[in-house]
Parts: structure tokens; sequence; C-alpha cells
């Protein structure tokens, strides 16, 4: 039993949902799963596993930031038997290529974090997402009929939501990168430390360039097509 997920290890499925917000994952276990029980409250950091297709599926608050991300996933991959984890979550857009409530499969993840400097004693680790789970998420993508836009690209994981330096963030869109957020660089870099399959799938909550933003409910409650994919995704990837 882990210290702040505090649930017995067969309670938690080995695929699981990651979203921020703990509400979105109450949010996401009664819209979306079948036979739903909540394996923990600790903090107010919600857990839930229900079923999904018949299969068994976690969805997990991770709060905001690397830091927390860092806790709930460190907790998840050495003490329960996770295998696969996609992060459900919202960013921000640095490019006029996406609009407000598109998604971004997040292929890697760029960072103004010092977590990996000191992990990797200064040399820049590049996190990336697990290839068969990107593939599954595009491909569901694709065949399902999105209302939205669906992207594969760079994210920016950032330590500062109101960055003193907006223009620092702003410069990486000139390299490729789509949309800014909190948590995907701790998620691909624990991943890889665990051996275990990680993705990041975002939704656009917030338009850096336009102004453009959803209100909190919206971010909370219907990111539909955010979920759909990310459940095809880990029901379409084996277990490792």
């Amino acid at each position: 039993m882990s210290t702040h997920i505090g649930a017995d290890p067969a309670q938690v499925a080995p695929r699981v949902l990651m979203p921020g917000d703990p509400l979105r994952a109450q949010w996401i276990a009664e819209s979306f799963l079948q036979d739903v029980t909540c394996y923990s409250r600790v903090r107010g950091m919600l857990g839930f596993t229900g079923t999904y297709r018949g299969e068994p599926i976690s969805v997990q608050g991770s709060g905001m930031g690397l830091p927390s991300m860092s806790i709930y996933l460190t907790e998840l991959l050495r003490d329960y038997a996770v295998s696969s984890v996609v992060r459900v979550g919202s960013c921000g857009a640095l490019t006029g290529e996406l609009g407000l409530r598109d998604l971004v499969l997040a292929s890697g993840a760029c960072t103004d974090s010092a977590a990996n400097r000191i992990r990797f004693e200064g040399l820049d680790y590049a996190p990336v997402a697990d290839f068969d789970l990107l593939r599954a998420a595009y491909d569901a993508a694709r065949t399902r009929e999105l209302r939205v836009t669906a992207k594969v690209g760079l994210l920016v994981s950032t330590d500062s939501f109101y960055s003193p330096r907006p223009d620092l963030v702003s410069r990486l869109a000139e390299y490729g990168v789509l949309a800014v957020e909190m948590e995907a660089s701790a998620l691909y870099t624990l991943a890889a430390q665990y051996g275990r399959r990680a993705l990041a799938v975002c939704t656009v909550s917030d338009h850096l360039l336009t102004g453009e933003q959803t209100t909190a409910e919206e971010r909370q409650e219907t990111f539909t097509d955010m979920v759909e994919i990310a459940l095809d995704a880990v029901l379409a990837t084996p277990l490792r």
C-alpha cells in the first residue's frame, strides 16, 4: 500500500488514465466505465477502477505540475502492477495550427524544469512517448469521426503556470512545439525508468495566440474525444 494512493495492489488495473484534475477522474470513471469503485480518496486525489469493454481500467488524478505527477506516477509504477499510463489533460496552444478543443498526441516533451538535469547530472534527456501507444492513439483518432483535429507533435512541460518569461515558451513554437502543459516530461521520464508504456493526449483548453479559453467546468467534464481515444489506445496496446 503506497503513501499517497493508499490502495491495495489488487484494486488498481494495469491500464491507467491520468487526468490532472481529480474531479475529471471522477467524471471519466462515472461517464465511461462500468462497475466503478473508488480505491483512493487520500488528500482528495481520487482514484477509480472499473471496466471498459469488459477490461479493467483505472483512472487516477495526478494533480498539477511535474512534482505532483512524479509522486503519483512513481507509486503507480513502483507499488502497483501498472503497465500502461495515458495522461488525459489540457494544454495551451502555441500555434495557429491548433484550435480550441483540438487534440495533441505528444510524441515527446520538452521542459523548462530542472528535474531531469538533476537526475542526469546536467545532461539533456529527451523524454518520448511509447510508440505503440502513440500509434494506437493516432489510429483511433483517424478512424473516429472526431469533432476536432488531432495532431502528433511536441509538448513543452513547464514548471510555471504564470511564467515570468512567456517569450521563452513561445520561442519553442518556432521549432515546432505545439502546446504547453505541466506533466508530460515527468510522465515519459518515469515510464522509461520503469520500462512501462506512457502517452500524453491533451485537449487545447486555451490558446496563447488568440486568448480563447474554455471554462473550468468544460475542462472538467466535456473533453470526450480525448478520453475515448485514450481508452481505445490502451486497449489496443499489449501489456508489458
